[in-house]
């Protein structure tokens, strides 16, 4: 078995490095030539293709709960974080309400096409260490999505899990989010599973992974003060989370 995990991730791999190349020349393109919207779409091919490729190792996906949303709204999306796996599929099944990502700083060079889309399409790029840094970045996407009826990702774990559990939550940005962003609905997401593609790590692979996106009702921020807030995106999230 262990075999087919290594010849599988070495042909996931190929794949997947193959598309990041080409798929930046295509955003590139997209951008340059048609703006924001072409752009959009470009990134949205890239990553159904990525969410593709992990079929090669024999993961199933499930997604369901879009069917929630209505286009137009801004929305906050509070997601667990298991791996850099989540993120394609997350940006390709929310495409409709155009995600954008806090991200950490170091994401924003020197990657094909994932450096790219953080650098042109919306998303802030912060430095963890410096919150003097981090928090007007944050604030500046709040405005972003409020003006342009768009949405924002964050994971308020702060990092990834790496056993699926669901690690305390890191508040400060999801608290500026909800300031700067009114009108916006938070809507929680549990994502279960990518956790075990990587848990021997990058390489090889683990085979036949069932990943799934549970996307939660939006809730209003307003119908509840902070702290009660936090818990009740907590207790979203956890209600369809995976023990093992």
């Amino acid at each position: 078995m262990k075999i087919i995990s290594i010849f599988l991730s070495a042909i996931y791999y190929v794949f997947f490095g193959l598309t990041l190349v080409i798929m930046h020349v295509v955003q590139w393109l997209c951008y340059n030539i048609g703006g924001y919207y072409p752009h959009h779409k470009s990134v949205q091919a890239m990553n159904w293709i990525l969410v593709g490729c992990t079929k090669i190792l024999g993961t199933s996906h499930r997604f369901s709960g879009k069917e929630k949303l209505k286009e137009g709204v801004p929305y906050i999306f509070v997601s667990n974080h298991q791996s850099m796996l989540d993120i394609s599929p997350i940006e390709w099944y929310l495409a409709d309400f155009h995600p954008k990502f806090i991200s950490k700083i170091e994401l924003g060079k020197g990657i094909p096409s994932v450096s790219y889309n953080l650098q042109k399409g919306g998303s802030v790029l912060i430095d963890r260490k410096d919150p003097r840094q981090a928090l007007p970045e944050i604030k500046k996407l709040s405005q972003y999505i409020e003006k342009h009826k768009r949405s924002a990702v964050i994971f308020p774990e702060g990092t990834r899990s790496r056993d699926g559990k669901l690690k305390p939550f890191r508040d400060n940005g999801l608290k500026m989010l909800v300031k700067y962003a009114p009108s916006a609905l938070i809507v929680p997401i549990t994502i279960n599973n990518s956790w075990k593609i990587v848990k021997n790590g990058s390489f090889p692979l683990t085979l036949g992974t069932r990943f799934s996106i549970q996307v939660h009702d939006p809730i209003s921020p307003k119908s509840f003060e902070t702290e009660e807030l936090i818990v009740k995106i907590r207790e979203s999230i956890e209600s369809t989370l995976e023990s093992k």
